[in-house]
């Protein structure tokens, strides 16, 4: 078994003091190995007023993909920039400039993506295999002329291992090309440090096929097989193949790798999550989900939280497990009256739940009764599953979770009037209080505020905003540009 070590990023947390209830240990800032899975915790601005770090929109969109809609499933943030995916291309964005610093063009369209970093700033994509590059792209990275580098559940034993606001109308679904090749790129200046095809892949597409990292280790599943690659040189560490019975559906990363495995008839699925090590594919330790569920969402892997459905796609309970496997508790999310976007994402598999924000204590969730616009975020506990704080949102200005950073989290409140400063703020679950992290002010722009719509991602004193689809506007000032990212920083 691979030792575990405990790896916070670098960064402050607020200070509390009560004295009715014992205080949990502050976060230290401990340096993480290249290899770790990036785990920040954000330092507070000096002042909460935001400034702009990025602001960049796809000029001529229409002429340059060649349709009127491209869905742009990568987003990411370092220390140093800002780097998203569209279409078959990267570009990185230094703060304040307003401009791209680098592009990269891939071997194809991007047709998944981790949001996973490490700690040095690399991640993941998955690309289709079928070239899709702009007219005048030749595979070189336009950096500097730089060509690319190439319900309650048993627990089984332990030891048992696998083999070595919606949608546009005009959105094109993803391709129906193989989701098959996997590269691995450094964010920080757009390097790809490997691409590999994935083995045996024939049945691998962007609606089946996730990818994922925990420490040291790329970890890809498509329904039909799966493998894993040493982050290094590529290196394949092991394969999984189907069996008669069971399946390989996708992965969870982060501290530890979860496998979502489905077993049994189609119609009536078996699922079982399996606790898996990264180096050698060996199974720690396997929860059965119980039967009648129909789908399964893996939404973190340590602690290991899932999200079920009985009903279709809609989650309708979320399940804790201890770090054996075994069950802890179930949260109830009686329909309609959650916010989890768990099943919106055309890319990807099992993944998916970003709208729920997982602690190593609690778990937060958007709460409302018939209007999302007046909603509420409530903490879980879970050990218990019952709740533990609430807190309100304003008149027609809800609150969305976003991450949470030393023990608290970092919540999204967008502007109702677009005068009025739109904020990232931090909630404190076990005093109920809320603190400003960033407050300013949102162009116009439909959907950008929307986290079904657009991935909002806090990371470094920053905030940013990117569409999951880039749409050209028609009219106005921005026609025929379509918005890419928004980067809001503190002072």
């Amino acid at each position: 078994m691979l030792a575990v070590v405990l790896c916070v990023g670098s960064g402050v947390v607020w200070a509390v003091t009560d004295g009715d209830q014992p205080q949990p240990k502050k976060p230290a800032a401990v340096r993480q190995a290249p290899d770790d899975i990036r785990d920040t915790v954000e330092k507070v601005p000096r002042s909460p007023e935001g400034n702009l770090a990025v602001d960049y929109n796809e000029k001529e969109f229409k002429k340059r993909f060649g349709r009127e809609t491209v869905h742009a499933p990568g987003a990411w943030a370092t220390e140093k920039n800002f780097v998203r995916g569209t279409g078959s291309t990267l570009k990185g964005f230094k703060f304040g400039t307003f401009e791209e610093d680098w592009s990269t063009e891939l071997t194809g369209p991007i047709c998944d993506t981790t949001r996973h970093v490490t700690a040095d700033g690399r991640t993941a994509v998955l690309l289709q295999e079928k070239s899709d590059k702009p007219k005048d792209a030749k595979g070189k990275d336009k950096k500097k002329g730089k060509k690319d580098k190439g319900g309650k559940g048993k627990k089984d034993k332990k030891g048992k291992g696998k083999k070595a606001k919606g949608k546009s109308p005009k959105a094109d679904k993803p391709d129906e090309h193989l989701c098959n090749e996997l590269a691995f790129f450094d964010l920080n200046t757009g390097e790809k440090l490997w691409q590999m095809k994935l083995p045996d892949a024939k049945g691998a597409f962007a609606q089946n096929t996730n990818v994922t990292m925990t420490r040291g280790t790329v970890a890809v599943a498509w329904g039909q097989g799966s493998v894993a690659y040493d982050m290094k040189r590529g290196r394949q560490l092991w394969t999984g193949a189907p069996s008669a019975e069971c399946r390989d559906l996708g992965f969870a990363g982060g501290r530890d790798l979860l496998a979502l495995v489905q077993c049994g008839d189609i119609e009536e699925p078996q699922f079982k999550v399996q606790k898996v090590r990264p180096r050698t594919g060996k199974t720690e330790w396997t929860y059965k989900v119980a039967r009648g569920v129909e789908r399964v969402y893996l939404v973190s892997s340590d602690p290991a939280v899932l999200a079920v459905s009985t009903d279709g796609t809609a989650v309708t309970n979320l399940i804790t497990l201890d770090d054996r496997g075994d069950y802890r508790a179930t949260i109830d999310m009686p329909e309609g009256r959650f916010f989890d976007n768990c099943g919106k994402s055309p890319f990807g598999a099992v993944e998916t739940c970003d709208s729920i924000a997982v602690g190593r204590e609690q778990l937060f969730l958007a709460a409302s009764k018939g209007s999302p616009a007046d909603n509420w975020i409530v903490s879980y506990d879970l050990g218990t599953g019952k709740a533990v704080k609430k807190f309100d949102s304003k008149p027609d200005r809800p609150m969305y979770p976003l991450r949470v950073s030393g023990g608290k989290l970092l919540a999204f409140r967008p502007s109702d009037d677009g005068v009025s400063p739109a904020a990232v703020v931090s909630l404190d679950p076990r005093r109920g209080e809320e603190t400003p992290y960033l407050l300013f002010g949102m162009p116009d722009r439909i959907g950008m505020e929307n986290p079904e719509e657009s991935q909002i991602i806090v990371e470094h004193g920053r905030v940013f905003f990117a569409p999951r689809e880039l749409s050209a506007e028609d009219s106005g000032p921005w026609k025929g540009m379509a918005f890419s990212v928004l980067g809001v920083e503190g002072a």
